[in-house]
């Protein structure tokens, strides 16, 4: 089953939900955690219906919901129907779909020769190298607790900042952070890649990214 792009996931019109590092995340609200536990057990039964298992995550005010297709490595049609499904179980409930305030963390090493450095952090991460010919320069958590490490291209140059951050979060959210982080007192780097990234600095100089889905393939 092929994967969906970020503009067809868009065209699809799920409100409330988000495309975030390859996979559907919502956030549901909810009045207490007899509530969300009460959509878990909704959502598990569906899921168990249609033989295809979200990753929920329940918390006293709120669920949040990651979907993918793991054994096609993105978001398929069955991810589509099940999040309407999902959107339709809480809206039932009298719960309301967000995905303000969602993000997803990865973190970046900046490194000449990432082939020698990958196997250290794997086995120090206890991870694993995900399955593709592309993914050589990734690390990633086979539970998905941990936040997947990548790996980027640098030179030898010093100073040089070893780890960046990156920060995923939909195309909506980027002015708002942005806006926020300036009157912190941090600076914007370069808006040369969006909406692909945006760099931005702290006060000290440490850079970070903000990412989406948009300008990609």
């Amino acid at each position: 089953m092929g994967t969906l792009t970020g503009a067809q996931i868009a065209d699809a019109g799920l409100d409330g939900w988000t495309f975030l590092l390859g996979a559907l995340h919502t956030r549901i609200r909810t009045p207490d955690f007899a509530a969300g536990l009460a959509l878990v057990a909704a959502v598990g039964a569906e899921a168990e219906r249609v033989d295809h298992h979200p990753d929920l995550d329940l918390r006293y005010t709120h669920v949040d919901v990651r979907l993918w297709s793991h054994d096609s490595g993105g978001v398929t049609g069955r991810d589509l129907r099940l999040a309407r499904s999902i959107t339709a179980l809480a809206t039932e409930a009298g719960l309301t779909l967000s995905y303000a305030g969602l993000s997803r963390l990865e973190l970046a090493l900046d490194s000449p020769e990432h082939a020698a450095a990958a196997p250290f952090w794997r086995a120090v991460l206890a991870s694993e190298r995900p399955a593709g010919a592309d993914a050589d320069d990734e690390v990633r958590d086979p539970a998905g607790t941990l936040p997947t490490m990548w790996f980027q291209a640098s030179g030898r140059d010093e100073p040089r900042q070893r780890w960046h951050p990156d920060v995923w979060v939909d195309p909506a959210e980027v002015a708002p952070r942005i806006e926020a982080a300036l009157a912190a007192g941090g600076t914007l780097v370069s808006d040369a890649e969006a909406p692909n990234f945006w760099v931005l600095a702290d006060p000290d100089g440490n850079r970070v990214c903000l990412c989406t889905w948009q300008g990609r393939a």
